[in-house]
């Protein structure tokens, strides 16, 4: 095998993806991820592609254990995505599908700081088409908002890289910490990206307004990247795990009270991402592998459940809970694997969630964080509330919404079963999953405690969400739009901008009518004076008409010399 940078091949594959029609092009985007995966598989640990420019190292392609695994699972994400997304026929939307994966993978590849920066703009920019690409005034819209917030992240990893560069005389990607101004600058990049707490948005925003398709392959790349690259240069640092307590907790709040089923996942999607956080936080061994393993489990799981949603906005053309039900009737398949994947993210036994969120929270009562273990269990069974139940409940069970829609094309059910069988086996048999991660530590996750925990955990959670659903307290679905942070720059801000300028307006109205009145009034005081009477109006002797000529030229000659 040659030692080929991964985001090769995938660059190729959407420009020939732009040429091919039919059968071809569908080859061509299958075949392209299974071969570069099998290429990486056999790549050894190093540093390949290594250019100098202007006396700086750049490495296009470093292979480690931690960039192996987050290659292997971007391989394994954009194959599931391209599989589902078979049936669509957007030349644009399938080669920058493409062009999104690769840009990714030569992110998490990078091994300086420059290369970073080129396929960090690249994600933003490939992403941002897949946004785009269900041609509707809300996606465009979306999409512009996505697109600022991600080049500014942009703009502050390139600053901070400045800095950095100067300071260290060196682009190397590696731990850079919260140390000057550059590890500050770098830090706010990655934690845009990253969707922290006040930065969110551009997720809940965007992600639901994508197509079915692109909205799977979203669900994969960008944060992630972030994760990997705050694992890399942020390992230890405490402040990520409050950051990531936080992100863990607020989302919940939101995920209950929405009504666009995949908005609820965009929150479940940063719920999820406060787990990594705080065991990049934490630091240790256990942490680091709890949250490399629960961002490569999550992205399959989450991807399940995004692509169960997309089937159902696929084949009824609604997304919203309370315009759906009923569902498992014409859609049982969909049903049984939407249910695999709500169980993964609960972390049920036997299912992927459970092996690797237990990483992290045992990795958070080792290293004393009590009060961080507390409100990720309870981060833990809000989950399970708004994705493990509410998800399947009000698609396919709360009611009969009276929609008789068939299984969506066999594309997608084959993409959801892979998923599904994922998440299985790598709850079944975590091991397999344990071996990839980047440090080498002995940890079982199905022990007496940690399993009759969990599951007492989801039994208390399930009777809470059933005794509030006959109590009538639990918030009802209603069409409405929410806002959270969002509020600030899509209300307040936006509004502000209007009252300015409408004051603006206001007092260049009065200034200009009381200019025009003041030349008015001149002009009637000039007309008064031609009148009969007036002053204009009368006769002058020659001899004054001179005298005043003279006065004039005195005055004028005077100004000239003082001049």
């Amino acid at each position: 095998m040659f030692e080929i940078p991964p985001f090769v091949p995938f660059f190729l594959a959407a420009l020939l993806a732009l040429s091919l029609r039919g059968w071809p092009r569908a080859l061509v985007m299958i075949a392209v991820p299974l071969l570069s995966l099998a290429n990486l598989w056999f790549t050894p640990v190093g540093s390949y592609g290594q250019l100098v420019l202007m006396d700086f190292q750049l490495e296009f392609f470093r292979a480690d254990k931690l960039s192996l695994l987050f290659g292997y699972l971007f391989h394994i994400a954009a194959l599931i995505s391209v599989i589902y997304s078979l049936h669509v026929r957007d030349t644009l939307q399938q080669s920058v599908s493409l062009l999104y994966a690769g840009s990714a993978l030569g992110a998490i590849f990078a091994g300086d700081l420059l290369t970073l920066f080129i396929f960090w703009e690249l994600l933003a920019i490939t992403s941002v088409f897949l946004i785009w690409a269900r041609r509707s005034g809300r996606s465009y819209v979306a999409g512009l908002r996505y697109f600022t917030i991600h080049i500014f992240s942009g703009l502050l990893l390139l600053a901070g890289i400045v800095f950095y560069s100067r300071s260290h005389g060196s682009l190397e990607f590696t731990y850079i910490g919260l140390e000057g101004v550059y590890g500050w600058l770098i830090f706010l990049a990655f934690g845009i990206k990253c969707a922290f707490p006040f930065f969110h948005n551009w997720l809940t925003d965007a992600y639901p307004e994508s197509t079915p398709t692109g909205t799977v392959f979203l669900s994969a790349f960008t944060t992630k990247v972030a994760v990997y690259a705050l694992a890399r240069s942020y390992p230890g640092t405490e402040l990520l795990v409050y950051i990531g307590a936080t992100m863990a907790c607020f989302p919940i709040f939101f995920a209950v009270i929405e009504n666009d089923l995949r908005r609820v996942l965009a929150y479940s999607l940063i719920n999820q991402l406060g787990f990594m956080v705080v065991g990049i936080g934490i630091g240790t061994a256990l942490a680091i592998n709890g949250a490399v393993a629960h961002a490569f489990n999550d992205v399959i799981f989450k991807g399940l459940l995004f692509m169960s949603m997309g089937a159902v906005l696929h084949v009824t053309g609604k997304i919203n809970g309370s315009e759906l039900g009923g569902l498992y009737k014409t859609m049982p398949k969909t049903t049984v694997l939407c249910i695999v994947g709500a169980a993964s993210i609960s972390a049920f036994p036997l299912f992927s969630g459970f092996v690797s969120k237990s990483l992290v929270m045992s990795a958070a009562i080792a290293e004393g964080y009590d009060w961080v273990w507390l409100l990720l269990l309870f981060s833990a069974a809000g989950v399970f509330h708004h994705a493990g139940i509410k998800i399947p409940y009000f698609a396919f069970f709360a009611h009969d919404s009276g929609i008789r829609a068939q299984e969506p094309p066999t594309n997608m059910l084959v993409a959801m079963t892979i998923a599904a069988v994922l998440c299985l086996a790598v709850g079944i048999y975590p091991q397999a999953l344990y071996q990839l991660l980047p440090h080498e530590v002995s940890y079982s996750p199905y022990d007496v405690t940690h399993v009759l925990t969990q599951l007492q955990l989801l039994f208390f959670s399930a009777l809470a969400f059933v005794w509030l659903n006959l109590r009538r307290l639990y918030p009802p679905e209603l069409p409405s739009v929410n806002l959270d942070v969002d509020w600030l720059y899509r209300r307040l801000l936006p509004g502000a901008v209007r009252h300015a300028v409408a004051g603006a307006f206001r007092v260049d109205a009065r200034l200009r009518g009381g200019a025009v009145k003041a030349v008015e009034r001149l002009l009637d005081s000039v007309s008064a004076q031609q009148r009969a009477g007036g002053i204009l109006a009368q006769n002058w002797l020659t001899g004054s008409m001179v005298a005043g000529v003279a006065l004039l030229l005195g005055v004028f000659l005077l100004l000239g010399l003082v001049g």
